[in-house]
């Protein structure tokens, strides 16, 4: 079970949805407004990392980074290539043993796709 949600500003749901939704393929798990019209807060999840994207502008500012551990950054490269979305970096190995690629999202947001490389390979 995750206990840590990172939480990144979106300035815009029906952007921030493309990008992580059309786009990462994240699924929206549910969304909140205090009163109708008010900002968005809303939790976005896939393979069981979630984050909690919001519009509240007391949360946090954008530029944020967040940072993905997945089982093959290579095949969720594909999957984002397949879905139109480059990014920023693509998968590179790096020296501390892990391999990995960031994408920047339309906040200016970071989030850094990466595996453990294993030693051999």
């Amino acid at each position: 079970m995750q206990r840590v949600f990172p939480v990144l500003r979106i300035l815009d749901e029906a952007e921030a949805k493309g990008f992580y939704v059309q786009g990462l393929g994240f699924k929206v798990d549910w969304e909140w407004r205090h009163e109708p019209g008010f900002p968005l807060f809303m939790q976005v999840s896939r393979d069981g990392l979630s984050i909690f994207l919001s519009e509240h502008e007391g949360d946090c500012k954008t530029g944020g980074l967040v940072y993905l551990a997945v089982d093959d950054v290579d095949a969720f490269f594909l999957e984002t290539q397949e879905r139109g979305v480059e990014p920023e970096t693509p998968p590179m190995t790096q020296p501390w043993g892990q391999r990995e690629m960031t994408f920047r999202d339309p906040f200016d947001n970071r989030i850094t796709v990466g595996t453990k490389v294993e030693e051999g390979k």
